[in-house]
């Protein structure tokens, strides 16, 4: 649901985009030590929203699969 302002969301892989661009420049050393902390944080926002993701994911994938056993499975 998408309401007047509201930014849509983003995937996965825009959320990793962002997070190894910002890994990269932490790991060249090319920022500020200001600019650094707040890369940091955003950098541990984005990784709490990817593991969310991938969590939610993954207990959808084992709701489907449990599905698909319960369908599969011999009757009586």
């Amino acid at each position: 649901m998408s309401g007047a302002g509201q930014v849509p969301e983003r995937s996965f892989e825009e959320l990793r985009a962002e997070l190894e661009e910002i890994v990269g420049k932490l790991e060249r050393g090319d920022v500020a030590v200001d600019e650094a902390i707040l890369l940091w944080q955003r950098g541990e926002e984005l990784h709490r929203l990817c593991a969310a993701r991938l969590e939610a994911a993954e207990g959808r994938i084992e709701e489907l699969a449990a599905s698909t056993d319960d369908t599969d499975a011999p009757t009586l």
